[in-house]
């Protein structure tokens, strides 16, 4: 039998109509870390071009699959897929075409244990907040799909060691706030991090700075964000590690003294940049 047989979005699974300028540009950050904007998101292609070894991070937004098999093969060659998916953590607009690409390649997706209830179709997670400070998005996010999708057999847990399958020398950093089982990957040799929403560098909650991807470094987006002194732990446990560059699942790569500077900002002013003033999860 099948194993994907089971496996399904949530009731709510929907196309979002929202996009950006940067949507459609893919970006080669280092020769194996390719970054592709998904309408207001980021997936990551991770291996060398045109070899059978790498892996995918994180399904972009619903009804995305045949732009993400499209720029796979773009770079990989024709009918190639990747070992595995790998999931930040499980907001739709993180899977958003993940039964399908699991169905097309026959592969397994990886998560935390704690992500797990939301990819199992046991739990949904808190309700997006309208109310909290911040732009646009923030005021539409109760339209966004939030029931669990099931996985079925087709998820496993990541590593208890912290490594990352078919990931060679990234560990995976348990980084909650955003949702509870959230992690970022980092690779020692080159200070390489693939953060997830930890932080990102666009307001995420403004319309117009989505839509014109200003970039600027921020902590996770407001209105899914449910555990804010989490989340500060995790943004400090990121910037110990001094990336070189971050990819981030909102806005354009940063690099450099400026995203040393930056996350050093984020870091020591957390409460006045990132956790809004009013909201229901403050």
């Amino acid at each position: 039998m099948d194993k994907n047989i089971d496996i399904s979005y949530g009731s709510d699974y929907k196309y979002i109509p929202a996009t950006s300028i940067g949507s459609g540009i893919g970006i080669e950050v280092l020769p194996d870390l390719f970054c592709f904007t998904i309408q207001i998101v980021n997936i990551c292609l991770v291996g060398y071009p045109h070899t059978r070894d790498f892996v995918l991070v994180d399904a972009g937004m619903p009804e995305s699959a045949n732009e993400i098999i499209s720029i796979t093969e773009d770079r990989f060659g024709k009918n190639s897929r990747p070992k595995a998916i790998i999931l930040t953590h499980g907001h739709f607009d993180h899977v958003g075409a993940i039964i399908e690409l699991v169905k097309y390649w026959n592969i397994p997706v990886f998560a935390h244990e704690k992500e797990l209830p939301f990819l199992t179709g046991k739990m949904s997670y808190s309700k997006p907040d309208p109310t909290v400070e911040g732009g646009l998005i923030a005021k539409i996010s109760p339209f966004f799909p939030n029931e669990p999708i099931n996985l079925g057999n087709s998820i496993e847990i990541l590593p208890k060691d912290g490594t990352v399958p078919f990931m060679k020398g990234y560990r995976w950093i348990h980084t909650p706030g955003h949702s509870p089982g959230h992690v970022s990957l980092f690779k020692d040799e080159d200070l390489s991090l693939i953060a997830g929403d930890a932080f990102v560098t666009v307001k995420q909650d403004s319309l117009y700075k989505v839509l014109i991807q200003e970039q600027e470094l921020n902590g996770p987006p407001r209105y899914f964000t449910t555990d804010w002194k989490s989340a500060w732990e995790s943004v400090k446990r990121l910037e110990e590690l001094n990336p070189s560059v971050a990819v981030t699942g909102h806005g354009s790569p940063m690099s450099g003294e400026r995203l040393s500077r930056s996350l050093k900002k984020l870091v020591n002013e957390f409460d006045k940049i990132a956790i809004p003033d009013y909201g229901k999860y403050v």
